[in-house]
């Protein structure tokens, strides 16, 4: 019996002349859930690539159960029973559920596929998850939500016996989040070994039971999670200081009302709906998934127009029936799953970051470079956006830092009011903080500042009044000094409080 099913041992890695790993070692036990942790570009994810088989290592060592292995491929990874579960959603939309979870391992019955058996197959370990999908759903259909649980399902159904888990829980309510816990323990109990890597550090303490910590490429320290080991000491350890944000939350001064909706109403989606935001103020929209929020705020940004009820700004009723509309009327958006609705792939960091304002940017026929760039530096420097050049792709920047690139882009339009949609999903600790106190410092100039996030911390922490939406419905406003996660929970899963 081995100590270790699992040991990377000297491993170094570079991208160009740009050195990612330093000699970093990581140690796995069978059936142990093991937290690799560390700041977006730290080096983590690309030391599970090594391990997955998507790129190797310059030099190093990976042996398993004992023995000096090579991983060629994703497919040899597979075949030596390690599922990599990747940040970067890996499903084909055109196809149904089972065709994705069985994809390349068809199961066939006389020379044809045996749907049947397929689907059968497919709801048994979506069903042991908790999650009611028909498998025959097309996964285009699907919230970035279900569609990261279809991932984790895919990599429970090839038997591994290494699961690397990379942000698995980002787009997941609490709800959602306890079912795939439930799963990692009995995985665990199975002698499945873990690699759970996540920015959560809530969830880390609570379900795993040991730790990596990277920063720069190096590892910083390993051990047990236990008693003598909280979130506080895990960020300390990641960025090398301690945090703290008891300090963040700033009172100021709240002008007239900018934002006024009036009983709003679209399809299923949400009914009803009236509230007010007002000049420098934060307001904070919450509850689980399928509440509605982020569908009520895409039709007040005038992407759904046969709505009814009123949106007024700044006392004037607009008809919001297209984005150009909203943007027109000082309305910013920044949606939620960066990857999918925010960055353009195949444009540079300083295109994605003033494609808002190409008009105000134009010289006759042509971009002002000079403004282009004077744009982007405020930007870069404004919110600390860690890059080596601006004209890289914006896909070579960490998520925290995409996620500012795209705050960037609404803020050039300089809007009387900004929507943030899970403004940090997928965004570690560190630029977690800077986004609050960024957000906190356009209050104080002015700016009104909508907060959607399933996270109850999240919008404690920043904003002055929260409301609670449960499907499709307000069910209660909570002023700052009134509300506490316990509250928020109660209301946001149907239940009342006095």
């Amino acid at each position: 019996m081995v100590d270790y099913i699992l040991e990377m041992k000297s491993i170094y890695k570079s991208f160009g002349s740009n050195e990612v790993l330093h000699g970093v070692n990581f140690q796995l036990k069978p059936g142990e859930i093991h937290a690799l942790l560390g700041e977006n570009g730290t080096g983590k994810s690309t030391l599970m690539n090594i391990l997955g088989g998507v790129f190797p290592a310059q030099s190093g060592e990976i042996i398993l159960y004992g023995e000096p292995i090579t991983v060629s491929s994703p497919a040899d990874a597979q075949k030596k029973g390690i599922a990599f579960i990747h940040q970067e959603l890996t499903l084909i939309n055109d196809l149904a559920i089972y065709e994705n979870l069985f994809l390349g391992n068809e199961l066939k019955k006389g020379g044809f596929l045996d749907v049947a058996e397929m689907c059968k197959q497919s709801r048994k370990v979506l069903e042991h998850m908790g999650v009611k999908l028909d498998p025959k759903t097309l996964v285009s259909e699907l919230d970035t939500s279900y569609k990261q649980i279809v991932e984790i399902a895919r990599a429970l159904l090839r038997n591994a016996k290494i699961l690397i888990m990379d942000e698995p829980t980002t787009a997941l309510t609490e709800i959602e989040i306890q079912s795939v816990f439930k799963i990692m323990t009995s995985l665990k109990k199975q002698g499945v070994s873990i690699v759970f890597i996540s920015h959560k550090l809530k969830e880390v303490v609570a379900i795993c039971d040991s730790h990596t910590v990277m920063r720069d490429g190096n590892n910083v320290v390993s051990g047990k999670i236990d008693d003598q080991i909280n979130e506080t000491i895990l960020a300390k350890f990641m960025v090398g200081k301690d945090l703290s944000d008891d300090e963040l939350y700033a009172s100021r001064k709240i002008g007239s009302t900018v934002l006024e909706v009036r009983k709003l109403s679209y399809e299923r989606e949400f009914h009803d709906i009236s509230f007010k935001v007002s000049k420098g103020e934060i307001v904070g929209f919450t509850g689980l998934l399928g509440d509605g929020r982020s569908e009520l705020f895409q039709t007040i940004f005038g992407c759904n127009k046969n709505y009814s009820g009123d949106i007024y700004m700044n006392g004037v009723r607009q008809l919001m029936h297209t984005t150009t509309k909203a943007c027109s009327c000082g309305i910013g958006y920044v949606p939620r799953n960066r990857k999918e609705n925010g960055i353009i792939r195949d444009m540079s960091v300083k295109q994605n970051m003033s494609i808002s304002i190409m008009n105000k940017l134009k010289k006759f026929l042509f971009i002002d470079q000079k403004k282009e760039k004077k744009l982007t530096d405020q930007f870069v420097n404004d919110l600390n956006i860690k890059v080596s050049c601006v004209d890289d792709l914006i896909t070579s920047l960490s998520g925290g830092n995409q996620q500012k690139v795209i705050l960037s882009r609404w803020l050039a339009a300089n809007p009387q009011i900004i929507v943030l949609d899970n403004p940090t999903q997928g965004v570690d600790i560190g630029a977690k903080l800077e986004i609050y106190h960024f957000i906190m410092r356009l209050a104080e100039q002015g700016m009104s500042v909508i907060v959607l996030s399933s996270e109850a911390q999240e919008v404690l922490k920043l904003c002055d009044r929260i409301y609670v939406m449960y499907h499709g419905e307000i069910r209660k406003e909570f002023l700052r000094t009134e509300a506490d996660a316990e509250k928020i929970m109660i209301v946001a899963t149907g239940g009342n409080i006095a």
